[in-house]
């Protein structure tokens, strides 16, 4: 059993197989595995396992509450009938079809198409505007590189015992970056909760959407369950007075208009007292309206920046899909073309800005139906016209659906360039105002013809009783619609205004336009389009160059503070996007100094920096230290790191394997690299004989620093003979804190053989009085070293002193 993953549901399993030992016994049996697991850290799934049961919050009567439920006679048909509503509305996933298929929609069983999602257990997080591409490194990060740290909650874990505040929630609060899945996962959740797969603790469940609510004004508790659940307002008195019993779930609490504000001492508890609805919830979740309810709230990360969460007994993060579900999606979807399953999503895991939002499930919708329609119409070509970039895979959606509704293939669609237009400026005006759920009277003010097929390919129509309201079909693509209105009908002012208010989002409304403006400045990003709105004047594109041009201060400027630095991976970011490697080059040059020592960077982020070296022909210093690039980050860069003359790539975990990539840019024949810093990674003395064959045939490596790195043994040598070679130009070689011991000594000596190196560090190894005789003959014959560092190591005080006065008198 993997326990990490299963942790949830082994305290279960446990008092099951060993309730004859007692629960004293289980406790211990916890303590145990808490310190073999690890002495210093103990893995969060374990801490919350073990306070659990250790509480009594884990008891057999509470897990047979939780399977069984409670009896309630009076209330059992009603319970039952509440449940089947909930079952018809729960149990089918709606998805949109690809272009070219006889469906609009089609349902799914939501058991057989739901794939798992990674929830973490953590801290609100106030995300930037750069969210949605931080947010696919950071949760690859958690998944691959940091799993034994991080707390999983699978559904059943919600409401169960949280170590962090040490009781059993009950007010929870699920976060999530747009299209992670925050409706789908309560979809799931309250299905769960229907078919008695969890807490059957909740007698009734009550599942509300924000943007579904938008349009109330005052109302009560009472009068809010019944309009969404008639079929309960005969016993809802009687089912208020078990609060214990009772879950309200609200979904997207960023897309309500209803403001909380829990500093307000406006509170409700009559549940049949008219108020405002953020009222409402507020009381419910501080506790003062159905004391003693629970209650579950899904909100952006973003718009958490708007209220305090510390009414919230457990905050989580949906992470998204893992690489192993990205792959289960991509079957789903193709199923059951399991080849052109396999052909996309190679495609996809080859090209890193796809792949990076491919955590993301409404993007893997996208990126599936563009990439079916392309594989489809080119499945034996070299495939040059597939996206490889974000703006790109939209231009290319938009293509697809146009091609898709044309009546002949060669003719353009009537009103094309129209109907993109009039969506482009709702899409413009929904996000200055901060909407995403539109009315009929703003289709007909901006002349959307909702008679064209076309439109269904972008924006989604919901009728409730009498209301008909639009929405786009995700957040990203309103932004993308957007960004092309300002090319589709080009003003100066309005592009200047919609730059102003994307540069200066800080709810994440709207993060995404800048990259996008960015990327259809490209012209032949936009050419995939001309067929069908002829070619887009270059105007907006100028404007946009020169926007970027302006931003060109924000890369120069080497400040330590990390917002400098994800300001400027963003500025860099929007180059990548624009393709443009004149601009680059022109802005930066191969002078140019970038520094990002101590922040993370993504694989997206290193495919966005060996975009800028290609560009400007390298550059005078690129400072990777402590970003965590690993295996993946490196690969992307090694192509063009040879252009740089001082690489320091310190505390990266890089591993022996890793060196091959390092053979490959201090081998290539126009390398410039003279300092190459790799302290503090993961390299052993397997390593050593490749990294030889790099040193051998590099001519500009001056510097190398190869320190507390595990370079003990006798890989070594092959290492020492080609540094020594008189051919070999490194002046300085760094060997400190190498855990090299007297068994080492003697493979150091043919160093003295090569005039040109000039300073060697010795220093923080394991060296004793018995090398000391090697060492001083090292010295000796070293005639060209003007510094041979050999403090702290284990010599004796008179041995350590006499070695150095004999460096100082050479």
């Amino acid at each position: 059993m993997n326990m990490k993953k299963q942790c949830g549901g082994f305290a279960e399993i446990l008092l099951e197989d060993i309730m004859e030992g007692g629960r004293d016994d289980v406790i211990h049996f916890w303590e145990s595995l808490y310190v073999l697991q690890n002495e210093d850290e103990a893995h969060p799934n374990l801490l919350s396992v073990l306070g659990e049961l250790s509480q009594g919050g884990c008891t057999l009567e509470q897990i047979l509450l939780d399977r069984d439920g409670h009896s309630l006679p009076p209330l059992k048909d009603v319970c039952e009938t509440h449940k089947e509503y909930l079952l018809q509305k729960t149990k089918d996933l709606q998805e949109k079809q690809p272009p070219g298929t006889n469906m609009d929609k089609q349902s799914y069983s939501i058991t057989e198409r739901f794939v798992d999602l990674m929830v973490a257990s953590g801290q609100a997080i106030k995300r930037s505007t750069v969210e949605l591409e931080k947010m696919g490194g950071v949760q690859e990060y958690y998944l691959q590189k940091r799993q034994g740290g991080l707390e999983r909650i699978s559904s059943n874990r919600l409401f169960r015992w949280c170590h962090r505040f040490g009781r059993v929630p009950r007010t929870v609060l699920v976060s999530g970056v747009p299209g992670i899945g925050k409706t789908t996962l309560m979809q799931k959740f309250v299905f769960d909760w229907v078919i008695g797969k969890l807490y059957q603790r909740f007698a009734f469940v009550f599942f509300f959407k924000f943007r579904e609510l938008n349009e109330l004004s005052e109302i009560s508790l009472e009068e809010l369950i019944c309009k969404g659940y008639p079929h309960l307002e005969m016993h809802l008195r009687t089912i208020l007075k078990s609060p214990e019993n009772l879950l309200f779930i609200f979904d997207g609490l960023d897309e309500s208009k209803h403001h909380l504000d829990f500093s307000s001492n406006e509170l409700c508890s009559n549940t049949q007292l008219k108020r405002n609805l953020s009222v409402i919830v507020t009381s419910l979740i501080k506790q003062t309206l159905v004391s003693g309810c629970s209650v579950l709230v899904t909100s952006r990360p973003t718009h958490l920046a708007s209220f305090e969460t510390g009414d919230f007994q457990r905050i989580t993060e949906i992470m998204g899909f893992s690489s192993e579900d990205r792959q289960k999606y991509f079957d789903h979807f193709f199923f059951p073309n399991t080849d052109l399953s396999d052909k996309v999503f190679k495609y996809v895991q080859g090209n890193d800005a796809l792949y990076t939002f491919c955590y993301i499930p409404s993007y893997c919708w996208i990126i599936c139906t563009v990439l079916s329609m392309c594989f489809k119409t080119q499945p034996n070509s070299s495939l040059p016209s597939l996206p490889k970039t974000i703006t790109q895979l939209f231009v290319t959606y938009v293509a697809n659906m146009l091609t898709n509704h044309s009546v002949r293939p060669d003719d353009r669609p009537s009103g094309a360039k129209d109907l993109l237009t009039s969506l482009g400026r709702l899409a413009e005006d929904g996000l200055l105002n901060k909407r995403l759920v539109f009315k009929k009277l703003d289709i007909q003010t901006f002349k959307i013809d909702t008679s064209s097929p076309l439109l269904s390919s972008f924006i989604i129509e919901s009728r409730e009783a009498s209301k008909t309201t639009y929405s786009f079909l995700h957040l990203t693509i309103q932004e993308f619609f957007t960004a092309l209105a300002q090319y589709l009908h080009y003003r100066p002012d309005n592009m200047e205004l919609i730059i102003q208010k994307a540069s200066n989002c800080e709810d994440g409304y709207g993060q995404m336009v800048l990259p996008f403006l960015c990327g259809l400045s490209d012209a032949s990003t936009r050419s995939t389009l001309n067929h069908f709105l002829r070619e887009l004047p270059t105007d907006a594109s100028k404007q946009v160059i020169k926007w970027l041009q302006s931003l060109f201060p924000v890369i120069t400027k080497r400040g330590k503070d990390p917002e400098d630095k994800r300001k400027c991976m963003t500025v860099l970011s929007y180059f990548f996007e624009s393709r443009n490697k004149a601009l680059v080059n022109q802005c930066l040059k191969s002078n140019c100094t970038l520094e990002f020592s101590e922040y993370y960077l993504t694989p997206l982020h290193c495919t966005v920096l060996a975009f800028i070296l290609e560009s400007c022909k390298g550059a005078e210093c690129l400072d990777l230290d402590s970003c965590y690039i690993q295996s993946e980050g490196l690969q992307r860069l090694a192509p063009f790191l040879h252009m740089v003359k001082n690489l320091r790539l310190s505390k990266n975990d890089l591993k022996d394997e890793d060196v091959a990539a390092i053979n490959q840019m201090l081998s290539h024949p126009s390398c410039k690299i003279e300092k190459l810093i790799l302290r503090n990674n993961a390299l052993t003395d397997a390593s050593c004989t490749t990294l030889a064959c790099a040193v051998s045939s590099c001519q500009s490596l001056r510097l190398l620093d190869v320190s507390r790195n595990k370079l003990a043994g006798p890989g070594l040598q092959d290492l020492v003979t080609a540094v020594s070679a008189p051919s070999c130009l490194i002046e300085n070689l760094m060997l400190q804190q190498g855990k090299l011991t007297d068994e080492h000594a003697r493979l150091l000596m043919p160093l003295s053989e090569n005039p040109n190196l000039k300073k060697l560090d010795l220093s923080l190894n394991f060296f004793t009085d018995r090398s000391s005789g090697i060492i001083r003959e090292l010295i000796k014959k070293s005639h060209h070293m003007e510094e041979i560092k050999i403090n702290t190591n284990d010599f004796s005080e008179q041995i350590e002193q006499s070695l150095s006065q004999l460096k100082v008198s050479k």
